[in-house]
């Protein structure tokens, strides 16, 4: 059923453009509907015309809206807030929802900047872009069951969401959100040794990108652990054993590990 209100949308990248396109395709918020501000001209008639939906650079117009996604970058979430603060104003008595997906921007900063508004923490990953994500949400105060199931909707529309703990989400960025740049190094590292060995680099990429597509896809149709498929792989003295042997040589378990440790710290530290 579609919402009944419109819907502001402040800042337009690539996150902000995967979450609402699926948004508009299912029909769950009309064209006419939305509300959407951008810090330029030209990106505002660029977007407005790929999209077909009201752009404007006139910031008042998204956060008079009682539903807003917050996807400016991080660093100018502050710029952002008196423009929301005047929307308020305008129209008291209400308590619009915030639906933020700036990374690092925690709930406590989010209602300080934002007071008066309902705040929601999402953490989408890249993969939204494919309608292939994984999104962490985390409730702030204020934020009612019916609320909560528009937020679900939205981000149902691009991959699986889950309710979590504030606490929770840097952990669940640093594997989500930065996992896959970790695994496209690992895609472009084995690719690089299958040139090594003589694939040509065009069929070398395909066939790292598809073996780890299949692989994933027989750990969660299957639901093996990770090492219940290694040893499903793995030969007695044979080829996979002599790599696995490579790379337990190499760190490579441990690199990982420490690599989703740095990240969640980093998460923590911009917060």
């Amino acid at each position: 059923m579609p919402w009944s209100e419109t819907f502001g949308v402040v800042g337009l990248g690539r996150m902000a453009r995967a979450l609402l396109l699926p948004l508009l395709d299912s029909g769950l918020v009309e064209r006419a509907d939305v509300r959407a501000a951008v810090a330029t001209e030209a990106s505002a008639l660029g977007l407005a015309g790929e999209l077909g939906i009201q752009v404007c650079t006139d910031a008042a117009q998204a956060w008079s809206a009682p539903m807003v996604l917050l996807a400016v970058k991080p660093q100018q979430v502050e710029a952002v807030a008196p423009a929301a603060a005047a929307a308020l104003a305008a129209a008291p008595g209400q308590e619009p929802l915030l639906i933020s997906v700036l990374a690092g921007v925690p709930l406590r900063r989010l209602q300080a900047l934002f007071p008066g508004r309902a705040c929601v923490r999402a953490v989408p990953n890249t993969p939204a872009v494919v309608r292939a994500g994984l999104t962490g949400l985390s409730w702030g105060d204020g934020v009612d069951e019916a609320r909560r199931e528009d937020v679900r909707q939205l981000f149902a529309q691009v991959g699986e969401v889950l309710e979590l703990p504030e606490i929770q989400l840097d952990p669940f960025l640093a594997l989500t959100s930065s996992g896959p740049a970790f695994l496209a190094l690992v895609a472009e590292s084995m690719a690089d040794g299958a040139v090594a060995a003589g694939l040509p680099r065009p069929l070398a990429s395909h066939l790292a990108h598809r073996t780890m597509a299949g692989t994933a896809a027989l750990l969660q149709g299957r639901e093996l652990h990770p090492g219940e498929l290694k040893d499903m792989v793995t030969s007695p003295a044979g080829t996979t054993a002599a790599g696995l042997r490579e790379l337990e040589r190499a760190g490579l378990r441990s690199a990982l590990i420490e690599a989703v440790l740095a990240a969640a710290e980093r998460s923590r530290q911009l917060a």
